[in-house]
């Protein structure tokens, strides 16, 4: 084995490699310098333009290749897709700003003060109007990625890069002569056919591989890694670079993968922490500062390029807040995103100097370019989202956003997975309060055998929710009967929502559901909800909810309402709410005045006996739930309680929740918003 530098052996250099990308981080995180910067300087001191440690060899190039897909991927992945329909307008703006700008000064300034020709003029301004999105994890670390600031630089990098590359595509093609009317209608038809496969096709793909690898969670991800990775290709085949394709396969696969389970923390773990950080390894081994101190020319195009790049990006970022009310951290926000520069600016800077319409002055401007704006993008990105996230933390919370602690009883293992991740997507995103999976068993002469049971599924509750990266406190009891035990563990752990699994039989005329939940439903007001899911959940399509006349006047209505539209937002699913007029004018208010914001549409039916005959309105992949409620409170009518022997006899192919919200018995001596004590089942009238 050889020691001699640049190393060649591939375990040292991935050694090497990790230990950098281990170290570094910690050691500047304690000077309060981005990670990011770090990993880009050490490729530069470690790169062949440095001291020579390391080649650029095509393994740092695949891994730094991956790392760049990835950060695109993750972009149009954790994007809120509600907010992006809702801004897209302004993300258009937004995009046009930020490339309009750049490119109009830059090419001015190279065609009259540098004198280059048109077309070199065109290409070297096109450097520093795309971005890209370098420091994107410090906004996903900060929680902020769903901010409309964030969501509209994201909006505007696909518009930017999107137009730079077009650009590109016609210097090129025209230098080597192949602009007449074939080309445009060649490449036209291309991009057309390249964003409907990924667009549409490619869901479609995803949903039923998603259904039969349901419990193989390994495939999952090297599914969507194969997917992430054909639409990179099949944008270069339509005359793209590989980002555009890499990003709309995050958006097309963006309603598939909840932001809280287990799949979406292993695409995180793995992005952050390994390739991402070769990226940007790589890029730092383009640098080479020698050059800019023995090239005059490369000094001034590099100062040039250093100087136009942040200020275009900053007047695009402050035209772009004034347009739209933005504050001032939301504006420095759109710049410390939008003034790095990597991939598209490589892409464009070794065409340019590959068909000869660029030297190799323009070629390291465009590299410190890279590391500069690198620089600043971290370090603005990282100071402003830490104030920005402070902001919002204090924003002080509605009644509907109180700390959630959710008991989740189990007795079927094929259950556990399902209802954890349930609890964990209708979990306060901004308590992080642990999920209590719960285990009962009867004391009787068993109870020693029932005991070992229990404890073995608890394990595997500890396993499946520690793949999500979210905490779980097992809660063991020992009771007379089931119930007992869940009552005495919702009163000593001041439970709020309960989330139970049910098999969907019907064993008894005069109980709703059985033994065990008509006991509970008996004797707590919390809010409890029956589940049964049949299809995998991250393949929902629509939820359908069932609203019965005067649930607004409910304790619990504002809890509920949050609770449906976290799961909509976390699935990806647009709701459906079925009720009376009344009852949706309260809903309308409601779902518009609170977060999180959702894609609803509202239907009104004449009465709850309806129910039984919508399944025909539904499709497979369609959630129904049905808001309940219990006997003696403001919303019940009897016929609520035949809901679960319609689910049971007519819905079996349909994933279903019962919610039982928090509610108050009309017995009560205080009456509920003017209702009086002796209503009763006559709501429905």
């Amino acid at each position: 084995m050889s020691l001699s530098l640049p190393f060649e052996e591939p375990v040292l250099i991935f050694t090497l490699v990790l230990l950098i990308i281990l170290v570094i981080p910690l050691l500047l995180g304690k000077l309060r310098i981005p990670g990011i910067v770090g990993l880009i300087v050490a490729g530069v001191i470690l790169g062949p333009n440095g001291f020579h440690i390391l080649d650029r060899d095509a393994s740092i190039v695949l891994f730094g290749t991956v790392g760049l897909l990835y950060i695109m991927f993750q972009a149009g992945l954790e994007i809120d897709m509600i907010d992006f329909k809702r801004y897209k307008a302004r993300s258009l703006a937004f995009g046009a700003l930020t490339f309009f700008i750049p490119i109009t000064v830059g090419t001015l300034v190279f065609l009259y003060l540098h004198g280059y020709d048109v077309k070199p003029a065109i290409l070297l301004a096109s450097m520093f109007a795309p971005h890209t999105l370098l420091a994107y994890p410090i906004i996903s670390r900060l929680g902020l990625s769903k901010n409309e600031a964030v969501t509209l630089t994201i909006g505007g990098t696909l518009v930017t890069d999107t137009a730079v590359l077009f650009v590109l595509a016609i210097i090129i093609n025209s230098t080597q002569g192949e602009t007449g009317t074939w080309f445009w209608v060649l490449m036209i038809t291309k991009m057309i056919v390249f964003v409907a496969v990924v667009l549409w096709l490619f869901p479609k793909v995803a949903k039923w591989m998603f259904k039969q690898l349901e419990s193989e969670k390994g495939a999952q991800y090297i599914f969507v890694l194969t997917v992430v990775f054909a639409a990179a290709f099949l944008s270069e085949l339509a005359g793209m670079e590989a980002i555009i394709g890499a990003f709309l396969a995050g958006l097309a696969l963006n309603p598939l993968i909840p932001h809280t389970s287990a799949l979406m923390n292993r695409i995180e773990f793995v992005g952050n922490n390994i390739f991402i950080p070769f990226f940007l390894i790589s890029t730092g081994m383009l640098v080479d500062l020698t050059v800019l101190f023995t090239d005059t020319n490369a000094m001034l195009i590099a100062g040039t390029i250093v100087i136009l790049a942040p200020l275009t990006k900053y007047a695009a970022a402050y035209l772009t807040q004034k347009l739209f009310g933005f504050s001032i951290l939301q504006r420095n926000l759109i710049f410390g995103l939008s003034s790095a520069h990597a991939a598209a600016t490589l892409a464009v800077v070794l065409a340019g100097f590959e068909i000869g319409l660029l030297g190799e002055s323009a070629l390291n401007g465009a590299v410190v370019l890279i590391l500069v704006s690198s620089m600043v993008s971290s370090f603005s990105t990282e100071k402003v989202g830490r104030k920005l996230a402070i902001l919002e933390s204090r924003r002080k919370p509605d009644i509907s956003v109180k700390p959630d602690r959710i008991l989740v009883p189990i007795s079927n293992p094929k259950t556990i997975e399902n209802l954890l991740d349930l609890s964990i997507m209708l979990r306060n995103p901004d308590h992080k309060s642990p999920i209590y999976p719960l285990a009962v068993v009867i004391d009787n002469e068993h109870a020693e055998e029932e005991i070992y049971k229990k404890n073995k599924m608890l394990q595997e509750a500890i396993t499946h929710a520690s793949a999500t990266d979210n905490d779980v406190q097992l809660v063991s009891k020992i009771d007379v009967n089931i119930s007992s035990g869940i009552l005495r563990a919702i009163k000593e752990l001041m439970i709020t929502e309960v989330v139970l699994g049910w098999n969907a039989k019907i064993t008894t005329r005069d109980r709703i559901f059985g033994t065990v939940l008509d006991n509970l439903l008996d004797n707590t007001d919390e809010m409890v909800l029956v589940c049964k899911i049949i299809q995998p959940l991250n393949t929902t399509e629509r939820i359908v909810v069932l609203v019965p006349t005067n649930a607004e006047l409910e304790r619990g209505f504002m809890r509920w309402i949050r609770s449906v539209k976290l799961l909509s937002q976390q699935l990806g699913a647009p709701i459906v709410f079925r009720g009376r007029k009344r009852t949706l004018n309260k809903l309308k208010q409601a779902v518009k005045e609170t977060k999180p914001t959702v894609e609803a549409d509202y239907m009104p039916y004449t009465s709850l006996n309806e129910f039984a005959n919508m399944k025909a309105e539904l499709n497979k992949d369609d959630m129904v739930v049905v808001i309940s409620a219990r006997k003696s409170t403001v919303s019940y009518n009897s016929n609520l309680d035949f809901v679960p022997r319609v689910l049971s006899r007519n819905y079996k192919d349909n994933s279903f929740i019962v919610i039982y919200p928090e509610q108050y018995s009309v017995y009560q001596t205080v009456p509920v918003k003017g209702i009086p004590v002796s209503y009763e089942e006559n709501a429905e009238k």
